[in-house]
């Protein structure tokens, strides 16, 4: 018989907090909630859970404090829910560490869908590691295979650069993530690239989904995180 996932509430609205205890209770996960940073970091400590889901606005101890102290010695998944919705926001939340950022409010599917996902890379990755194991990626007509650095669209091969697939094969192996635009750059152009790289990354993703999308406008497949980066959907296989 499979053990239920335990997930970690750590969120002081009660309304909000007793909404996703009764949201994941009904799908079969194990819910610990807390109230304030302190009882969510002793829970966490003690309760070994699969997942966190964290409020940054906590009444004793800041969000972005608890991601970082939990960075230092665990990989668990940590998903913030918060009302904070600048951009520069969810930006220190990814980079401390957080796996994914949803802004309040927020519906049941969406949710749930943000949390299969993050434990499924936890799982797939032994602990955490951004890559993903998998040979290919497949979705919707489009298809990577990682060993043989091949992409198609609908059976048909699709002709990248050298950079456009190192961006692609990123994206694809995370897909379902969101990349910060500093994680892309330090992973494609290393840790002393320069401004510069950051209009290169726009034009480069920009050319991507001319070969890509039916209509760039309306991305099917990458999708950009205004202010933050991109998340490519996640895959099929």
């Amino acid at each position: 018989m499979n053990l239920k996932p335990t997930v970690i509430v750590i969120e002081d609205e009660k309304s909000i907090c007793s909404f996703i205890e009764t949201t994941l209770t009904a799908h079969q996960y194990k819910v610990l909630a807390a109230a304030t940073g302190q009882e969510g970091l002793s829970l966490i400590t003690s309760g070994f859970p699969d997942l966190i889901l964290l409020d940054l606005g906590l009444p004793d101890i800041d969000g972005l404090d608890i991601i970082r102290q939990v960075r230092g010695w665990s990989v668990i998944p940590i998903i913030v829910i918060s009302a904070r919705t600048q951009e520069n926001e969810k930006v220190l939340a990814l980079d401390s560490g957080a796996d994914d950022y949803i802004t309040k409010p927020f519906g049941t599917s969406e949710l749930l869908a943000r949390i299969r996902t993050a434990l499924r890379h936890h799982h797939l990755n032994g602990g955490g590691a951004l890559t993903r194991p998998e040979p290919v990626y497949s979705f919707d007509g489009l298809n990577i295979d990682f060993s043989k650095r091949l992409v198609t669209l609908n059976d048909e091969e699709i002709h990248l650069t050298q950079i456009e697939y190192k961006l692609v094969s990123l994206l694809a192996k995370n897909a379902g993530r969101v990349l910060t635009y500093d994680y892309i750059i330090n992973h494609i152009w290393g840790p002393y690239a320069d401004n510069n790289n950051n209009q290169i990354l726009r034009v480069n993703m920009a050319h991507i989904r001319r070969k890509l999308e039916a209509n760039p406008a309306e991305p099917h497949y990458i999708f950009t995180e205004i202010g933050v980066g991109y998340r490519m959907r996640e895959s099929q296989v």
